[in-house]
């Protein structure tokens, strides 16, 4: 119901659709030139988007395309000239977006200049969640409440941060609807951090 532009996810929940992933040797030859490399963007006409941050370049996409949603990855600096030609092979459209690792606003920046996304859905992990939510970059929590009960010691958690970043942020209920099957879709604002005293 968003009829959101894009979503976007982390590695390891873009594996399957990935379907394979490159070999400990191939990801650890890493670029060693010192130049910026390009943004590619395929060609083609693509209306919706599948982000996939990668920063390592560990996904060996076998097509462009999830259900109708053109792949885009997103890569750190590190990443090797031949991974960057893998890609254009597979007419899979990439971002260079931080040195070592995923540096998400400039990430979501280039999104929207370079693909013309306005909206996009955030549906990874707690790690993503929460490194997005950290940075500022998450203006709205949908959360669907399914009418089951999980208690084992480490279920993943919708947000994930740790060290000096793990500050609480405060949410505004915006909707509240009972969904089919006894689900309820809990829509909140997000707002600034909230002080710990």
């Amino acid at each position: 119901s968003y009829e959101a532009d894009g979503w976007i996810c982390g590695r390891v929940t873009m594996e399957p659709f990935a379907r394979q992933t490159r070999c400990a040797n191939d990801v650890a030859r890493e670029y060693a030139g010192t130049a910026g490399r390009e943004d590619f963007r395929a060609p083609g006409a693509f209306e919706t988007f599948a982000f996939a941050i990668d920063p390592s370049g560990r996904l060996a996409w076998e097509t462009n395309d999830i259900d109708g949603d053109h792949v885009v990855a997103i890569l750190s600096q590190r990443v090797s000239d031949d991974y960057l030609a893998f890609l254009r092979g597979r007419g899979v459209s990439y971002l260079l977006a931080g040195e070592h690792d995923a540096d998400l606003p400039l990430a979501l920046a280039k999104i929207g200049g370079l693909f013309g996304v306005k909206t996009l859905m955030l549906e990874g992990g707690g790690r993503i969640n929460g490194g997005m939510l950290a940075a500022g970059l998450v203006d709205e929590v949908s959360v669907l409440i399914a009418p089951a009960v999980d208690g084992r010691v480490g279920t993943p958690a919708l947000f994930d941060l740790g060290g000096d970043r793990a500050a609480p942020s405060r949410l505004v209920l915006e909707h509240v609807e009972q969904r089919p099957d006894d689900v309820l879709w809990l829509r909140y604002r997000v707002e600034s951090p909230v002080e710990v005293k």
